[in-house]
């Protein structure tokens, strides 16, 4: 039983980080157009935005008592 939960508390974290990521990339792209850089500039943003994540904000947002709740990092400020 403390197997499963583990794995369950461990599938949150990733999900967390997934979404985490996908939230970065997407703004940087977006913020990238925004400052008119070409398509390779954008792309080397997206990188950066999601090299520069704060991998302690997203394990801080986690529940503290493992439910494993969908987490949306977005909701959570979580960047």
């Amino acid at each position: 039983m403390a197997t499963q939960e583990s794995s369950a508390v461990l599938h949150a974290a990733a999900e967390a980080v997934r979404a985490a990521c996908l939230r970065a990339a997407l703004d940087g792209y977006e913020r990238a157009g925004m400052s008119g850089l070409c398509e390779e500039g954008r792309w080397e943003m997206v990188v950066d935005a999601i090299r520069s994540l704060d991998v302690d904000a997203i394990v801080r947002a986690l529940p503290a008592d493992g439910c494993t709740a969908s987490i949306n990092p977005a909701e959570k400020g979580v960047r």
